[in-house]
């Protein structure tokens, strides 16, 4: 099919701790492990496995602030550049984003392992004190081969369809590791999307996004309840959206994306605010998408 304008880009989140809070941002250059600081630094336990908010619901009240130009393209951390961590009950947390730091091995992260930079004693204690068990803040190399998904949501269900059926609309959970918000088409939309151009690059539509138990945290207290996931399963389950495959009681919500052109140099490879969705592909339900 010829590609044709179906939505808008309407918001911009990274999260660059993991499972931590995330930040809405007015543009995201693209790298080969994702979006600019997405997704680079872990907190871990002792054993060096990966925390979510899954095993600690807590990590939703760690708030995460960049500089204000972290953004930019071309820029360079200084001496004096931070990453500053807040949380209740804390001293604010900065965790330098240039000081050289010592690379640890046995790290993991579902299926991905290998060796990440140690943040030092400091941030340990910081996240130590603050779950209540032995934690290290680590941060993946420069060689690391993690790669992270896309998720893409649109906004309209969010609003005019999701919030009218779940009890409370305070959990601000639907917007947990979205990457991008789009506007401009019909609920739903993103189910049928199997390629998009987004400012001239090509993002493939995966895998429609089962919602794990992490939607159900609120993000403003960290408690977890039991919405979204008990309103989405009476329109968003499997056995609606797939009848005829293998029931596994999964919930959908978004659309996992992955980039197919390079993301290595050059610059230009810049998503923002207001940039224009080209659909190129798509199939006709989501029964024929890949999940």
């Amino acid at each position: 099919m010829a590609e044709r304008m179906s939505a808008t880009i309407s918001s911009i989140f990274i999260y660059p701790i993991k499972s931590c809070r995330g930040i809405s941002v007015p543009r995201a250059p693209l790298s080969p492990t994702g979006l600019k600081w997405d997704r680079q630094w872990l907190v871990v336990n002792s054993k060096g496995r990966a925390y979510t908010q899954r095993v600690e619901p807590k990590l939703a009240l760690v708030q995460v602030e960049l500089p204000n130009e972290a953004l930019d393209e071309d820029w360079v951390p200084r001496q004096t550049s931070y990453m500053v961590l807040r949380a209740p009950g804390m001293e604010a947390l900065k965790v330098s984003l240039s000081k050289p730091c010592k690379a640890v091995d046995g790290i993991s992260c579902w299926e991905w392992s290998g060796s990440a930079l140690d943040e030092g004693p400091e941030a340990s204690e910081w996240f130590s004190q603050f779950l209540g068990n032995p934690t290290r803040l680590v941060r993946f190399n420069a060689g690391c081969t993690w790669k992270a998904l896309f998720l893409l949501m649109n906004s309209l269900p969010v609003f005019d369809v999701f919030l009218s059926n779940v009890k409370s609309s305070k959990s601000g959970a639907v917007f947990v590791f979205i990457s991008f918000l789009v506007n401009g088409c019909k609920p739903f939309s993103e189910d049928l999307w199997t390629e998009i151009k987004i400012n001239k690059l090509t993002f493939h539509g995966v895998k429609l996004c089962s919602r794990c138990k992490v939607p159900t945290i609120n993000q403003e207290n960290g408690i977890v309840g039991s919405e979204p996931s008990d309103a989405l399963m009476k329109f968003r389950s499997d056995k609606v959206l797939r009848p005829n495959g293998k029931q596994q009681g999964k919930v959908y919500f978004g659309q996992n994306l992955v980039c197919k052109d390079s993301l290595t140099g050059g610059k230009g490879k810049i998503i923002r605010v207001g940039d224009p969705v080209f659909v190129v592909k798509q199939v006709h339900s989501p029964a024929e998408a890949a999940a």
